[in-house]
């Protein structure tokens, strides 16, 4: 590494940018049951089952309730059609908190085989790292002392921004990672209104926001790809110029890029959402 404290600066901020985008790609295409290494995952299946008897009891709550709205009388319930199909919701209200893990898992197993093809498509085990060019630290250390006070402002401000935005990205995604836990614990309360046909609505909403969740990790594996198209080709630099106007073209290109890719991650939930019409 270059001994040029402005050299350095970017460099770090740079570093902090490629681990951040590496951890990103490990956490789209890890386990929840792999996770730091499944101590997480433990506490939330027993959180479910302990779960499971609430919701079984939540259940024939909405069951007796959706029956009592949707049969005029108890000669309705006598009925065969009625009858079985108040028997039929039942069973697969009952199944579904019983097997609602095996639920939430297969819908997430579903989803990461898209993530997976993705990235099998588009030919990458990982993202592009991003570095200095060459052009650009040979300029920037042959600079007097004099010129280079411009270029610590303008490292400082630049390598501020990348870092943050770093650290931005890495929460969007582990913000992700904890709202699937959290979904798949929680499941047997919401999932028992689907007992009852005037409550089912919230179980539906349930599932569909769990597989928005979890399409959630395709649209930030995309959204990485084409950075790192855009890093595969780094930003023009003008050998002739300045070394600070080449540093702040070159910081202003790359950062607007880093920009997109933020913006798309923390929007990814809202574009699923649109896209499932929910």
């Amino acid at each position: 590494m270059s001994d040029n404290w402005v050299v350095q600066n970017l460099q770090n901020a740079l570093t902090t940018w490629n681990e951040k985008l590496s951890e990103i790609w490990v956490l789209l295409t890890e386990e929840p049951e792999n996770f730091k290494g499944g101590t997480i995952w433990q506490v939330i299946v027993d959180i479910h089952g302990a779960l499971q008897a609430i919701g079984v009891a939540l259940l024939v709550l909405f069951f007796l309730v959706g029956m009592m709205k949707t049969c005029g009388s108890f000669a309705d319930v006598k009925k065969p059609e009625h009858a079985l199909k108040l028997f039929i919701r039942f069973i697969i209200a009952k199944g579904m908190i019983t097997y609602g893990m095996e639920l939430m898992l297969a819908i997430f197993e579903i989803l990461q085989g898209v993530i997976s093809t993705i990235m099998r498509t588009a030919g990458l085990g990982r993202t592009q790292g991003m570095s200095l060019p060459d052009v650009m630290i040979t300029a920037i250390e042959d600079c007097g002392f004099f010129e280079s006070i411009p270029l610590w402002a303008v490292t400082l401000i630049g390598s501020l921004v990348i870092t943050v935005l770093s650290f931005i990205i890495i929460m969007t995604v582990y913000g992700r990672f904890f709202r699937l836990y959290m979904y798949t614990a929680i499941a047997p309360i919401p999932l028992s209104t689907v007992a009852g046909e005037p409550s089912q609505h919230i179980g539906i909403s349930f599932i569909k926001s769990y597989v928005s969740v979890c399409m959630e990790g395709a649209i930030i594996i995309l959204a990485c790809i084409i950075f790192s198209m855009f890093a595969a080709s780094p930003p023009v630099i003008d050998e002739n110029a300045a070394a600070v106007s080449m540093v702040w073209s070159y910081l202003g290109e790359l950062i607007f890029n880093m920009l997109v890719l933020v913006g798309m991650i923390k929007l990814s939930d809202r574009v699923v959402k649109e896209m499932m019409g929910l």
